[in-house]
């Protein structure tokens, strides 16, 4: 196969996967099978997160490559075996989008963006079928908090919801009241799985993204400790040794240097 000429064309990237996949191919790319590639079409799509989060369009041009590389080594792995073709993934997410903007590609009016969520959700139950959860569909090798936030908002669409945020805040201090009560091991885990749940509630009804905010957190914990090893490195200190008063001087420290919120 010769170089291509425009490596900016979608085909061009199909042509390469399957060049790769080909009996003279590449032996990595041959011997790759759908289940071999789970782990790194989840840390694609991390990557892209990260890229999101630090806001950098470079980075994420080309984590957004990566993780559409791994779309197209799944149809070609999916073409050899005689499953579906990248025609059919495209007519699937066309006919799709179709469906459930009406109001683009039908008559249907709306009145802003929460009635199409609202009508959003009564087309994909449509397309689930009698007798499907709207639960179902969600994907439960999500994180832990995205999957609790994403099933929070399903249930919330069919009206499964608080009436407003203060009856969430009463229940997360119910939840801390139950977890200092718990006397097991299993009844702790238990009551800090309730606790949890319902953060993720009112992050939901706050309108953030838990799992965001939570890798934020965590990169502000990273840089802040970091910080404070490399003071400590600086002035001959060895942080494990300091109390925990000094330890916490150090980290209001960092905090200042580093500036951000909490």
């Amino acid at each position: 196969m010769s170089l291509p000429d425009d490596v900016s064309q979608f085909i061009t990237l199909v042509d390469i996967i399957a060049r790769l996949r080909a009996a003279d191919g590449c032996p990595w790319d041959k011997k790759q099978t759908h289940a071999s590639l789970r782990k790194n079409l989840l840390e694609e799509c991390y990557e892209v997160l990260v890229a999101l989060d630090e806001g950098g369009s470079d980075k994420l041009c080309d984590e957004l490559g990566d993780l559409l590389m791994q779309v197209v080594l799944h149809t070609q792995i999916a073409t050899e075996a005689g499953e579906f073709k990248l025609g059919d993934v495209l007519s699937s997410i066309n006919t799709k989008l179709i469906h459930r903007h009406p109001h683009i590609f039908g008559s249907k009016k709306v009145k802003g963006a929460e009635e199409v969520a609202l009508n959003w959700e009564v087309l994909k139950q449509e397309e689930r079928g009698a007798g499907a959860s709207i639960l179902d569909s969600a994907p439960k090798q999500m994180p832990a908090l995205a999957y609790s936030q994403e099933i929070q908002h399903r249930v919330a669409q069919v009206g499964f919801d608080w009436e407003d945020i203060d009856g969430v805040i009463e229940k997360l201090a119910e939840e801390v009241s139950e977890l200092k009560r718990a006397d097991s091991q299993e009844g702790k885990a238990q009551e800090f799985g309730d606790l949890l749940f319902t953060l993720a509630n009112i992050a939901r009804r706050l309108g953030i993204d838990l799992e965001a905010a939570l890798r934020e957190a965590n990169q502000r914990f990273y840089r802040r400790f970091t910080y404070m090893e490399e003071v400590c490195r600086q002035r001959g200190l060895n942080f494990g040794e300091l109390s925990f008063a000094d330890q916490n001087a150090l980290w209001e420290e960092a905090k200042k240097k580093l500036g951000g919120v909490g």
